[in-house]
């Protein structure tokens, strides 16, 4: 099996070392996770590593959050070493993840847990700070040696230092098994057939709040594996690379608290979320909190501030309506008199420009309901709000300057470093907030580091040499979408876009992602929408086949060069709701890519109709 891996590594494709999004033309979501280990274990029988078979693989997984192909090699290689399911083994970018997915496990399944440990834990780990705030319980022991772990009534996790992944020694009375390796990240096996069903709910907490072991770093623990050696990974250059990252940041923003950079966008989001409730609990004792979120945002913020809610008593999730009929400033304002009244805190997430509808709501009205005092039901000052804004899609708007539209208002910004900051080539996200927010982004920090979550030294790298020309690259990839955009209301008018304005682009939002309802056919409603989801595939199936070298059919946006296409509604929206999906096609363009040709083979699809 070694000898074959040597070959695989060898042979395999730029894009199992490169790629952060997933190609849906080879992507089927219900067999995501066997899928391409199934084709993968056939290649192993035949004793092909050949780059082409390598390269027709099944996607594996998504993104590289829940897994990618490296990670899912590394795991199936364990778990044939040591004879186990390669569902069983999971790899985490972080070392605390994984403790903490088995703790929310066994929250729901109301399951006490015990933590041993030889050595030390891992370094962020704050007991008090897990129980008191994630709401976790557990009972922590050191022990010498894996030999020495008392019997428990519930879920034994062992944590190891084991650096040699060969060698790890699972016991009938360890539940989870995780290896720590310094700088890389942790490998979680789930042992015995009592635990199979925390499999895929480990899994999906690697998904939203975490990601797995990156590609990079799966690949330095492959190695270790083929040459019988210690996992050990170089992190030269991180602080210097950091420094980098943290001044454009802040450059970018006009902004000058310190900027957190974490190993996706919903890595950040979950250390927001965290420190937010953190504050709120020992600042506002006793207060209810509500995360206020519209239903139709993107699928895994949608669904990890319900995660969090799910988790804590005190925590709720107030729906906040944004898109199409309904305007976001009325929505707030709705949304936060109902709350006040309740005397509770009032967190707000939202994205501007929305997704996928790309809309903007006016930035007067916005902070002027956002500033606006409120009174409880008996007569006292209700809590301000803090608004959490997403703005992946602008990241070179300076909301939070100090002559900011939101300057004065409590606001963090986030963004997916895997859009413009890094051109995809990483999925680091970070945030920064305004000098309101100043003891929020203490706590911030404090939930990113106890995670573990935050950006490796690669992704740094990456962003310390992409984030300088960003600016300029949104700028150039605005020029060509706004050009597309006009292209197709000429010869396609009957369709509806949804872009912004010139004048929106004229105060900076300059996104270069676009929404297209196309026209339909039919006789009832049902008629309608069948044709419409038909076209959209139609048009997505002639860009990718016409142009394979730069259209894809792929959830991406700010890509170096290209043109990515989409359907919000099977992809960004996955864990959306039915009625709040968009079945629309999205496509967003780069600074690079052959215009006149996408206008070409878009006239081509037109004549078809």
């Amino acid at each position: 099996m070694l000898e074959y891996l040597k070959k695989v590594i060898h042979n395999m494709p730029t894009d199992w070392l490169r790629l952060t999004t997933h190609r849906l033309d080879i992507y089927n979501e219900s067999l995501a996770k066997t899928q391409f280990l199934d084709a993968f274990e056939t290649l192993y029988q035949q004793n092909n590593a050949d780059t082409a078979a390598l390269e027709t693989l099944p996607t594996a997984y998504d993104y590289i959050r829940l897994g990618h192909p490296l990670s899912s090699v590394l795991e199936w290689t364990i778990a044939n070493l040591h004879q186990l399911k390669s569902s069983h083994v999971i790899s985490f970018s972080s070392q605390t993840i994984p403790v903490l997915a088995v703790l929310r496990k066994n929250l729901f399944e109301n399951k006490n847990t015990q933590i041993a440990y030889t050595g030390h834990l891992p370094q962020g780990f704050d007991a008090e700070i897990i129980k008191n705030i994630y709401g976790y319980s557990f009972e922590l022991i050191k022990v010498e040696h894996i030999d020495n772990i008392p019997a428990f009534q519930g879920s034994t996790i062992y944590i190891s230092q084991e650096a040699n992944l060969e060698t790890m020694e699972l016991f009938e009375n360890i539940d989870f098994y995780i290896s720590l390796h310094k700088n890389l990240g942790s490998i979680l096996i789930v042992n015995g057939k009592q635990n199979e069903n925390y499999v895929s709910e480990i899994q999906h907490v690697r998904r939203r709040e975490t990601i797995a072991m990156t590609p990079a770093d799966c690949l330095v623990a492959l190695k270790a594996l083929i040459h019988h050696k210690p996992v050990e990974s170089d992190n030269k250059l991180v602080e210097a690379n950091k420094t980098s990252v943290l001044n454009s940041i802040n450059k970018i923003t006009e902004t000058t608290t310190k900027a957190l950079v974490a190993s996706s966008g919903l890595s950040i989001q979950y250390a927001i979320l965290m420190g937010l409730i953190h504050d709120a609990i020992e600042n506002h004792q006793g207060k209810a909190i509500k995360i206020i979120v519209p239903p139709n945002c993107y699928g895994g913020t949608n669904d990890q501030a319900r995660r969090v809610a799910a988790c804590l008593d005190n925590v709720d999730i107030v729906d906040l309506l944004v898109d199409g009929d309904n305007n976001m400033v009325e929505s707030i304002d709705t949304v936060l008199a109902s709350i006040a009244k309740e005397d509770t805190i009032p967190y707000i997430i939202a994205e501007i420009p929305t997704n996928p509808r790309v809309e903007v709501p006016d930035l007067n009205k916005l902070r002027d309901v956002l500033s606006k005092e409120r009174q409880t039901a008996r007569g006292t000052t209700a809590m301000a709000p803090v608004f959490i804004l997403d703005q992946t899609f602008c990241p070179n708007v300076p909301f939070l300057a100090e002559d900011g539209m939101l300057s004065q208002v409590k606001t963090i910004s986030f963004a997916s470093g895997s859009k413009f900051p890094s051109g995809g080539l990483c999925t680091a996200g970070y945030c920064v907030g305004n000098k309101p927010t100043k003891r929020l982004m203490d706590k911030i920090e404090t939930h990113l580091l106890l995670c573990d979550n935050e950006a490796t030294a690669l992704q740094y790298q990456i962003l310390a040499k992409q984030l300088p020309t960003m600016t300029q690259r949104i700028a150039d990839a605005y020029t060509n979408t706004r050009e597309f955009v006009n292209f197709i209301q000429e010869v396609l008018p009957e369709a509806k876009i949804n872009f912004v304005s010139e004048a929106l682009a004229e105060q900076g939002f300059t996104p270069s992602v676009f929404s297209l309802d196309l026209p339909t056919k039919g006789e009832t409603a049902e008629e309608k929408e069948a044709y419409k989801r038909d076209l959209n595939l139609k048009l997505i199936n002639l860009m990718i086949t016409k142009i394979p070298d730069e259209s894809k059919f792929c959830v991406s946006y700010g890509q170096l060069k290209g043109c990515y296409w989409t359907i919000p509604a099977t992809s960004t929206q996955g864990t959306t709701k039915e009625g709040d999906k968009d079945y629309i096609v999205r496509a967003s363009l780069s600074p690079n890519l052959d215009l006149e040709l996408h206008k070409k083979v878009f006239m081509e699809f037109v004549e078809s109709m």
